[in-house]
């Protein structure tokens, strides 16, 4: 193929965030330096499979990239969550094929998540020429994925802004974010904003030990301020399973398109387990009477409230690294392809490099490392389960990790 690139069209696909603009006008500009012309897929998968009922497409020229904000998230091209292989058409890869051709596509730079990548790998293997670039927050594939900083950088910020709030009211507060099977930006969010509890996917949560390290942190607080001042806080992801791996889910929801069922409220869980544990504690009646904040069935624990700050952490502005990544990745997948290199999953550019893996592999799903929640135990942070033993192995190396991770 190489050599016999032509045209090519961008899209994105699955959730928005920081850094995807990026992906488009660097995809954009390396295209125009190639004498490659370079369209607009709008709407994602959806626009895809329609593609043969458009009109016309727009032009990603130089002129018409220039009008995207690389530093704002969102894509300016759309999305929608559409997995081709359920739609219900037999002859749905053929009228992708046609639409790709009334326009004279030769190949896709595909910007998605697991599910997005997925449709990718199904795409190629139908024989529709494409390069995945990796975009989720979660940041749980094999490769640095776009918007992940950009997500991490507002969790700490709402984290700890919500600590303001909190000591006002002296309150327990739980603030809810994204991660459904891995826990990454609740965890470096977590971490970032100094908060005391981060419950993730990854672990499932021992209340009585969450409960025990809260009334801990929260008395001890409370007595060393001169006027009963104290908050204490937790960051849970979305997909947080209890003590039997119990996922918290809403049954009367349904499945979204890729079949995944609705997630239904970790943090009012949260909220529920500890304020439970409270009311049958007879030493939190004592505590509240003796910091002088009894009022008889009327403020007789403290209260325990959920915060779920939802798509605020992954629109607005994209992080300065998304932005970088973002223009290195959708140039480097143009690059791809007009080598002739297919199928594949962007990895990272370094200097002249451009490295790439199976997009099958890159989809894998990459969880929390446990060792590295094993040394913030011991700094303190509790997840939800009895401190594990942080057992560090020195080692000299030549040269620092390259991958964001």
């Amino acid at each position: 193929m190489k050599g016999n690139i032509n045209n090519i069209a961008v899209l994105t696909s699955g959730g928005d965030c920081g850094g995807l603009n990026a992906v488009v006008k660097g995809a954009a500009a390396m295209a125009s330096g190639k004498g490659i012309k370079c369209y607009a897929v709008p709407n994602g998968y959806a626009g895809l499979y329609n593609l043969v009922d458009f009109e016309s497409l727009t032009e990603l020229s130089l002129q018409r990239a220039d009008l995207i904000n690389a530093s704002m998230a969102g894509s300016a091209v759309g999305h929608s969550r559409v997995k081709i292989k359920k739609i219900d058409d037999p002859q749905r890869y053929e009228r992708i094929k046609k639409g790709l051709d009334k326009f004279s596509i030769d190949a896709l730079v595909i910007s998605g998540g697991d599910d997005s990548g997925s449709v990718m790998v199904d795409l190629h293997e139908n024989g529709i020429p494409c390069v995945h670039v990796p975009k989720t927050m979660d940041l749980d594939l094999q490769t640095y994925s776009v918007g992940a900083d950009s997500t991490i950088n507002k969790i700490a910020v709402y984290a700890d802004e919500l600590k303001t709030t909190g000591r006002t009211h002296n309150r327990v507060i739980v603030m809810e974010v994204f991660g459904r099977y891995a826990g990454h930006t609740a965890f470096r969010g977590g971490i970032a904003a100094d908060v005391d509890a981060i419950l993730l996917p990854e672990i499932p949560v021992d209340f009585d030990v969450l409960y025990e390290h809260v009334k801990k942190k929260l008395t001890s607080r409370f007595f060393i301020s001169d006027v009963f001042e104290g908050t204490y806080l937790i960051v849970v992801a979305e997909g947080l399973k209890d003590a039997s791996g119990r996922e918290i889910v809403d049954e009367s929801a349904g499945v979204d398109a890729f079949g995944h069922k609705k997630l239904a409220g970790a943090g009012k869980y949260v909220c529920q387990e500890l304020s439970k544990r409270m009311r049958s504690d007879t030493s939190i009646k004592d505590f509240m009477k003796e910091t002088h904040m009894y009022v008889d069935k009327l403020y007789e624990i403290p209260e325990v409230r959920s915060v779920t700050p939802g798509h605020l952490v992954r629109c607005g502005r994209a992080s300065a690294y998304d932005v970088n990544f973002g223009k290195e990745a959708g140039a480097a997948a143009v690059i791809l392809l007009a080598e002739g290199i297919t199928g594949v999953t962007l990895s990272e550019v370094k200097g002249s490099e451009i490295r790439y893996m199976e997009a099958g592999k890159a989809i894998a799903q990459r969880h929390v490392d446990l060792d590295q929640v094993a040394l913030f135990e011991q700094l303190g942070t509790c997840f939800g389960r009895e401190p594990a033993a942080y057992k560090p192995a020195c080692r000299k190396v030549e040269s620092s990790p390259e991958r964001y991770m």
